[in-house]
């Protein structure tokens, strides 16, 4: 299976592919795709969707797996990433793609086994998980890459249970 897993941002979307085979996950690719503060919100929401579009073009993931919404102190921030989160969602169903979201818990639990585990945690363990000599870069990507593990190893549960 080829998870393709996001990170929503409204000034980057991470993204990574986890390659998922008999219980066994290798890296497939990962980036960032990035926009300039210069541009109006609705041109990085365009430039967003746009890129985002050829990602999923390119890539052809049987599944994506987005980072959902959790609580937000900041008011504009939150709105700003969900923006963002539903520019994903929005790319994924217009290629029918089937679409999962995970909350930052869920992804914690599956990765780390700690539901408050540190980013550096996480990223540790998305290194080794996927046999990387170093944490990918800049920090959405390891996120994106530590959601789309949360994808396979929630998938894989769900298989044994059948």
């Amino acid at each position: 299976m080829k998870i393709l897993g996001v990170d929503p941002g409204t000034a980057r979307i991470g993204w990574g592919v986890v390659l998922e085979a008999k219980g066994d996950c290798q890296v497939g690719d990962y980036g960032c795709l990035g926009t300039n503060p210069k541009l109006s919100e609705a041109g990085r929401l365009l430039k967003l969707f746009n890129g985002f579009t050829r990602i999923l073009t390119k890539i052809k993931p049987d599944v994506v797996a987005a980072e959902s919404l959790f609580f937000f102190k900041n008011q504009t921030t939150i709105i700003k990433v969900a923006q963002a989160r539903g520019i994903i969602l929005l790319a994924a169903e217009k290629l029918n793609m089937p679409i999962f979201s995970y909350t930052p818990l869920q992804v914690k639990m599956a990765v780390t086994g700690y539901g408050r585990a540190e980013k550096f945690q996480v990223q540790q363990m998305v290194k080794s998980i996927l046999k990387l000599n170093f944490i990918p870069q800049p920090d959405d990507t390891a996120d994106a890459l530590a959601i789309a593990l949360a994808h396979a190893f929630s998938n894989k549960l769900k298989n044994k249970l059948k």
